[in-house]
């Protein structure tokens, strides 16, 4: 089925970020419930930022951080499932990987649960040895904390 109305928009401002959170919770369960406000942060300190449009509703989307020349991440890429299994979500990382952000960036990551066929068939391969995470960030607080308090008591 082909869209002839379909956009794809690269500005971070168009994208309407009520019409993104009801995306996310109908497609994305990994992003259910996220806020107004940190969507708003996640956006800003994003580039690029593609959202895909039929008309006036946000149907696809995804988001790359970068430092524009060794690594990037691609995250959050979401098409509506009225419109998937078109090629829709193809062109889109597409999209994001051309971006002249991304062009020549060494090495590109994304996360996913279920979708590694699709995106191995854009060029991505499984990897083992970047499997780390942290997951609650103000344990680095207080470890800092802590490393600042055994110093002063060290007289350092």
């Amino acid at each position: 089925m082909a869209y002839p109305q379909i956009q794809f928009r690269n500005r971070q401002s168009e994208v309407d970020l009520y019409q993104l959170q009801e995306l996310f919770n109908i497609s994305a369960f990994w992003a259910k419930a996220r806020s107004i406000e940190d969507l708003s942060i996640a956006i800003t300190n994003s580039e690029p930022v593609i959202s895909v449009w039929d008309g006036e509703r946000l149907i696809g989307f995804a988001r790359a951080t970068s430092d524009g020349i060794y690594r990037a991440t691609i995250w959050d890429v979401v098409i509506h499932p009225d419109y998937q299994g078109n090629g829709l979500g193809s062109k889109l990382v597409e999209t994001v990987l051309t971006h002249p952000r991304m062009r020549w960036v060494e090495r590109i990551y994304l996360m996913t649960t279920h979708q590694q066929e699709f995106y191995e068939k854009i060029g991505f391969q499984t990897n083992n040895s970047t499997t780390m995470v942290l997951h609650n960030q103000s344990r680095i607080s207080s470890l800092a904390a802590t490393e600042v308090q055994l110093q002063e008591s060290l007289g350092g």
